[in-house]
This record gives structure tokens, C-alpha cells and sequence, in this order.
């Protein structure tokens, strides 16, 4: 990577001498990096160069990619570094400089899934329609195909963003529940239409956000940024209390943390996800009874 990326032009035959390894496994390391998502372009003869690296000297340590999720863990661990550790402005200098890239990162720990991502990504960047087959609708109760134009994921790639041509609206489908992708070999006819929804510390997405006030024990609180490290963020310290001022997207998530800790959790000035709750225990809890 950094002979591709320096200021001097290597044939394919000088890399392979400088490494000692064969041409053709240079051209193969080329083949890799490709998969990985780098854009390796040739420029005449056997020169090839890496053409989406910044002019100049390269650090390859900007080269490494993290979720946002990822970024905010990893910086929270930083901040708990003494003050005087002299690895703490270099840590944090290196984090800013990654924390907006983006890649097909290996947090996946099925192959299926992997599978799924990698389809995906191809499709997103030839602006081809895809046929997610089998899936499994959350909301629908049903098991069917759906044709989409995918466009952008989510955090760590749980959900791929796309345009569902069948109910002409943007929506996220989550990859674990695809049975297969299949890459149609047809290109995008609404990118127009096309928008990254909004997603909120409890991973739910949407268009229009609704502010919710929570006050947490400590307990409640341990397991909030457990669960979901991002919601740390709106979080404020009051007396022996925490005061949770975040929105979302979509009352499921908060929801489901809130029914699960009610006895460590209040609701504050917070009417809509307050007739939310209720709702769902009106319900519910009948049937949670019989």
C-alpha cells in the first residue's frame, strides 16, 4: 500500500522485487485491495496506484475504520487515560482523523451475513436493483421478496438503507433477516428519492424525531450504555440520578429498555412516550396475567 500510494511510480515487476514475492502475487494484493473497497486504478504500462489516497505522505493509520458505535467506545476508553499519559493527545489526534470513514468492516460473525454485505455494497456502488429473497418482515408478519434500490448501511451494518419499490418509500431492512441478495441487472430509476433516515441511540431510524426524558438509577444507567454506548452522550449527572434527554426515531427501542428496568427508570415531561406505555400495558399486561 505504500509503494502504490507514494510519490514514485513502481511497475508491477519493481514492486514484486522490493517485497520479494512474484508479479503475479502483486497482482493479486492488487485483486485484494479492491475487494477490500479501495480504488486502485492503472495508470499506464504495469503502474498501478492507489487513487483514493490523500496527496502526499499517506498514514496508514487513517486507514483504519470505525463505526461510529465503534469510534465513541473507543474514545470514551481514551478519556479514561490519565491526563499526563503522553499516549493520550496522539490516541486522540489518530481517532479524529478515522472517526467519519466508512468500510466493509468484519463485524459480521456469520458468513451469511458477510455474504449479504458484500452483495449489497456491490449493488450500491453499480446503482443496480436488488431482490432481497425470504425476508422476514418485523412489521408485516410475513416472509417474502422485496425489490429495492439499496443505497447506504447503517451502524456496523446491521441494516442496509434502501428504496422499496413496491411501497415507493425509503425504508431499512435489516440483513440478518435476508435469506439472499440478489443483484438485479437493472440500474436505480429513483435515486431521486433516495434519503439516509435518521438513527437514534437505540438504533431505530426514521424522519421525524420525538425527544424523550428518562431519569435513571445507576443501575438503569450501567446497563443504558451497556446496551446502547451512543445514548451515553445525552446522558447528565443529577444528584444520585441520571437524566436521559435524548430523541428517537421510534418509541420500540426505548421502549423495550424502558418496560425492561420500569422499577429503575421515571418518566420526565415526556406525554408521548408516557400514552405510549400505557397503551402498551393496557395491552399487554391482561394477556401477561391470563
Amino acid at each position: 500500500m505504500r509503494l502504490l500510494s507514494g510519490s514514485v511510480d513502481y511497475t508491477i515487476a519493481e514492486i514484486g522485487e522490493r517485497l520479494l514475492i512474484s508479479s503475479r502475487s502483486v497482482y493479486r494484493y492488487i485483486e485484494s485491495l479492491k475487494d477490500a473497497g479501495f480504488s486502485v486504478v492503472k495508470l499506464y504500462g504495469d503502474v498501478y496506484k492507489l487513487a483514493t489516497m490523500p496527496p502526499g505522505d499517506m498514514d496508514l493509520a487513517k486507514l483504519v475504520c470505525f463505526s461510529e458505535e465503534e469510534a465513541y467506545v473507543v474514545n470514551s476508553l481514551i478519556d479514561n487515560l490519565s491526563p499526563t499519559n503522553s499516549l493520550r493527545s496522539n490516541l486522540k489526534r489518530k481517532l479524529s482523523a478515522i472517526y467519519d470513514q466508512t468500510s466493509i468492516t468484519k463485524f459480521v460473525d456469520r458468513r451469511t451475513n458477510s455474504l449479504h454485505v458484500d452483495c449489497l455494497h456491490k449493488a450500491i456502488k453499480e446503482k443496480r436493483k436488488v431482490i432481497l429473497k425470504n425476508y422476514e418482515s418485523g412489521h408485516s408478519h410475513t416472509i417474502r421478496d422485496r425489490l429495492i434500490e439499496p443505497y447506504g448501511f447503517t451502524l456496523d451494518y446491521i441494516d442496509v438503507c434502501a428504496f422499496d419499490l413496491e411501497d415507493n418509500k425509503n425504508k431499512v431492512f435489516k440483513i440478518q433477516r435476508i435469506g439472499e441478495v440478489k443483484i438485479v441487472d437493472e440500474c436505480w430509476t429513483e435515486e431521486k428519492q433516495h434519503q439516509i433516515p435518521g438513527i437514534d441511540a437505540f438504533r431505530m431510524s426514521g424522519d421525524n424525531p420525538i425527544r424523550v426524558r428518562l431519569r435513571l438509577s445507576l443501575l438503569a444507567k450501567n446497563l443504558l450504555t451497556e446496551e446502547f454506548p451512543l445514548a451515553e452522550k445525552d446522558l447528565t449527572r443529577q444528584g444520585d440520578s441520571w437524566l436521559l434527554d435524548t430523541r428517537v426515531y421510534s418509541f420500540l427501542g426505548i421502549g423495550r429498555f424502558y418496560l425492561g428496568q420500569m422499577n429503575e427508570i421515571g418518566i420526565v415531561d415526556s406525554p408521548e412516550f408516557e400514552a405510549y406505555i400505557i397503551s402498551f400495558l393496557n395491552d399487554y399486561a391482561p394477556i401477561a396475567k391470563s
